[in-house]
């Protein structure tokens, strides 16, 4: 009988190290080590098969990272959204699995569109962006990312994705709270996705986000408000009548995020959604014709 350690022995003892270190999903998580490790998709691993010496050392190492708190993402370098996957690294914020309902909501809306023009917002790695033009390739694309580093990676993701034979999008460097921004696109605009920065400063977050991710993608003033307040008069510039309008927020901004686009006088159809743990995630609207 072999004495190699085999993979269902591999993911169970990193459940046990990432629970002890209150990891919010250990043995999701040590699955995904384990099927990067090896090389194969998740869906692919064989509990049975035996692992080598060094993919159990490196498997640990990666464990131990884990247990510190650094993001999956920039252990395995990547993540899937919306039926892509997307290169991420330290410097570039890691898409959450709840922006697949915002993803969602945006093509749900284009349903009776043709040939749909979509804005991304605060695009970072290009993930919804990218996805939005996997699921949509009659749209064109536009995403806008501030920061250099984000950048860098949203155009590193849109040349493989280009390659891989998506419908190319186009990438701008740019203030999404910027009056003049994408000023030739005025009234053109069928779909705005934003995924802005939104939390308050100085707010206690989870080691993930208040330690590893950039701060330029996590916070956003006293309130947490500050981009999204530049944004909503963007969007109802850029919008044509009866365009839509789906924006990310606190789950403590339930409220707040609807008045802001209330008060603006430039929408109508306001709501307010949940994520999948029922917290609220995304508000929506439609521009006023």
């Amino acid at each position: 009988m072999s004495d190699m350690p085999t993979v269902l022995w591999l993911i169970e003892t990193a459940e046990r190290a990432l629970s002890a270190a209150s990891v919010p999903n250990p043995r999701g998580d040590a699955t995904e080590l384990a099927a990067h490790v090896l090389g194969v998709e998740v869906a692919r691993l064989d509990p049975g098969a035996e692992i080598q010496e060094e993919q159990a050392e490196l498997h640990k190492e990666l464990v131990a990272k884990r247990a510190d708190r650094v993001p999956l993402g920039y252990l395995t370098g990547r993540m899937h959204l919306g039926g892509i996957e997307v290169a991420v690294a330290p410097g570039v914020f890691v898409p959450r699995v709840h922006s697949e309902l915002v993803l969602a909501h945006g093509a749900q809306a284009l349903r009776a569109v043709t040939t749909p023009l979509v804005v991304d917002l605060c695009t970072g790695s290009g993930a919804i962006a990218l996805a939005m033009a996997h699921t949509r390739p009659d749209a064109r694309v536009h995403a806008v990312e501030l920061d250099p580093s984000a950048l860098e990676w949203a155009r590193f993701n849109a040349a493989r994705r280009a390659e891989a034979g998506d419908t190319p999008i186009q990438l701008h460097a740019g203030d999404a709270t910027d009056p003049e921004l994408l000023a030739e696109l005025d009234g053109q605009v069928d779909l705005i996705m934003a995924n802005p920065p939104f939390v308050p400063d100085g707010v206690q977050l989870l080691p993930e986000y208040g330690k590893f991710h950039p701060e330029r993608a996590i916070f956003s003033g006293s309130d947490g408000l500050d981009v999204i307040r530049g944004v909503v008069p963007v969007a109802g510039r850029l919008l044509r009548g009866g365009g839509t309008l789906v924006i990310e927020h606190g789950h403590f901004h339930q409220e707040t995020v609807p008045e802001l686009l209330q008060s603006s006088g430039q929408f109508m159809e306001i709501a307010d959604y949940c994520d999948q743990d029922r917290r609220p995630l995304y508000a929506t609207a439609r521009r006023a014709r």
